[in-house]
């Protein structure tokens, strides 16, 4: 786990808070004014709220940016004898949520935060505000999730892998070593600039996973893919009805190897077919550090256009 206080050489300045009320010791960002718009970043894997670094400085002197880190990622505990499936995931994320008090949240969803996300919104649609999809799967009940999922491996080396690892016994060898072999599975996921790689952010990604027991947040994501333990919230007709009625963007770099547009896009048209996109050609799966300035005007532009 990350020290509390580091910033990474300041590249992630932002004070430290905590909260005990998903069962664990849960760490969280929450910069801007407390009466401002809430907007909700959830990361995926694996990241954590750095990722959303950039994103914070634009937004946090208009909005309330709250950040949390899963379980298992970051600056929050990795606990023993937790699983670490997508619904573990959701339930962590509506008992933080309840207990911030947070009420009007614009979601901002990236990689596996976009089916965390989706599943708070089924369980507390009035919550919500907005929403908003950064190379972020939408699952909503949506009759072809699970095939969409089925056809996007066939094109993905990382589910591949994942796949082949936990059938011959090495997903477990690899992945408990992610702190050393940080960098190969972010490119394998697939990032596009590698003039942002510094020593500063290895570290900032590798530090939460330097032990076998600080990577079960990591392992349980992809080993929960591999079988089938992930189970995504099912909204109920009154839920869909009004996250149908939200505005939405989806910002999407094509470039992305890990979550192709052309199978998980159409998920968010389902849902928001008047909702405009942005396709961003030549960015990759983690967006937020192929173009952070571009994904934060966009975002910044539709906060203030919805």
């Amino acid at each position: 786990m990350i020290p509390a206080n580091e910033t990474f050489a300041g590249t992630f300045p932002f004070a430290p808070h905590f909260t005990d009320a998903p069962g664990f010791r849960m760490h969280y960002v929450n910069e801007g004014p407390r009466d401002g718009d809430v907007i909700l970043c959830l990361h995926g894997e694996p990241t954590w709220g750095y990722l959303f670094r950039h994103l914070i400085s634009t937004l946090s002197p208009t909005h309330r940016v709250v950040v949390p880190d899963h379980m298992g990622f970051g600056k929050s505990e990795t606990p023993e004898g937790r699983s670490y499936w997508l619904q573990d995931h959701i339930a962590n994320l509506e008992a933080f949520v309840l207990a911030l008090g947070l009420t009007d949240i614009t979601l901002v969803m990236h990689d596996f935060g976009g089916p965390v996300g989706m599943g708070f919104a089924a369980r507390h649609p009035e919550r919500i505000r907005r929403i908003i999809s950064t190379n972020g799967p939408t699952p909503f009940g949506q009759p072809d999730v699970v095939d969409r999922a089925i056809a996007n491996t066939t094109q993905s080396p990382w589910f591949q892998w994942i796949i082949k690892a936990e059938a011959d016994g090495t997903l477990e060898p690899v992945l408990n070593n992610l702190g050393f072999n940080i960098l190969s599975m972010l490119k394998l996921n697939g990032f596009e600039d590698n003039a942002i790689i510094t020593d500063t952010w290895l570290k900032a990604y590798g530090t939460p996973f330097m032990s076998a027991a600080e990577c079960l947040g990591a392992l349980g994501w992809a080993k929960g893919f591999a079988t089938g333990a992930h189970q995504f919230e099912t909204p109920d007709p009154a839920a869909e009805r009004i996250i149908r009625s939200k505005p939405a963007l989806a910002i999407w770099g094509e470039a992305d190897r890990t979550l192709h547009a052309e199978h998980f896009l159409p998920l968010f048209s389902a849902l928001f077919p008047s909702a405009p996109i942005e396709r961003l050609p030549g960015i990759g799966h983690y967006c937020f550090e192929d173009a952070p300035e571009t994904i934060s005007n966009l975002i910044a532009d539709f906060l203030r256009r919805a």
